[in-house]
């Protein structure tokens, strides 16, 4: 019997990182309406009361994935309810806004340590089931992990490492079967900008100069980002590996 496309991911077990908002919340409902098991990890319990409220198939882990330790203990956590993990969404990241006049070695180690050790440290905790499921790694990059972005040149760099770690893990795991993909969305409709700490004025300023900019004239939504996600990792897409999938509105073309 032919496989439903909607619940192809049936059964499996899903981590997303990040899941408390944006398109770590709407990866995780995506990956729940596909039939998965999901554990939505992230900094507030709050938000991810939000977000396991929309599906019955979400359970949440409040954590914070740069914490000593905290990569192992939040695989450990989704073994030990399911009993195995086939996918790894390492959504959970930070935008800092750093022109280089001002950038300092705190903020700079900070924000690598969530956009790049962190999911390598995820990936690391992962590896044995991955490798046992023949799973899948999908990493959230941005459009600008490829493309220069003026003012905040080390939250581009942390992205552009993040996806020269998708090539190269994908070359490094695939005798084991193990599938690694990165996601580079385009601006969206999230809260990154005034989490990044600017002012409502100036967040609303770039979202206008943004939307100029962007071929098809408008942001994107996390929905039509979640959706690209699970595609990513559909047990379907056997042949997919090493891949940077750029969803941005034709932005990456200017």
């Amino acid at each position: 019997m032919a496989v439903s496309p909607t619940h192809r991911l049936q059964d499996q077990v899903v981590i997303v990182t990040g899941a408390g908002s944006g398109i770590g919340r709407a990866g995780a409902l995506a990956f729940a309406h596909a039939g998965a098991h999901v554990l939505a990890v992230g900094r507030r319990a709050d938000a991810l009361r939000q977000t396991a409220a929309g599906h019955s198939g979400i359970a949440v882990l409040p954590a914070d994935i740069t914490g000593e330790g905290a990569p192992q203990a939040v695989v450990d956590a989704a073994v030990e309810r399911w009993g195995r993990l086939d996918v790894l969404v390492n959504n959970a990241g930070a935008t800092t806004v750093m022109p280089l006049a001002d950038a300092d070695a705190q903020r700079i180690g900070d924000l690598f340590a969530l956009n790049v050790t962190a999911p390598s440290l995820l990936a690391r905790a992962a590896l044995p089931y991955l490798r046992a499921g023949r799973g899948a790694i999908v990493n959230i990059s941005s459009t600008f992990g490829h493309r220069p972005l003026p003012g905040a040149a080390h939250y581009a760099a942390s992205k552009a490492a993040l996806e020269q770690l998708t090539r190269s893990w994908a070359l490094e795991l695939a005798p084991g079967g193990i599938r690694v993909n990165a996601l580079a969305p385009g601006p969206t409709e999230s809260e990154a900008l005034a989490a990044a700490g600017l002012p409502d004025a100036v967040v609303e300023q770039i979202k206008q100069e943004e939307t100029a900019r962007i071929p098809l004239r408008r942001r994107g939504t996390h929905e039509e980002v979640a959706t690209w996600i699970v595609h990513l990792a559909d047990p379907a897409a056997t042949w997919i590996t090493g891949q940077i999938l750029t969803v941005d509105g034709g932005l990456e073309l200017t």
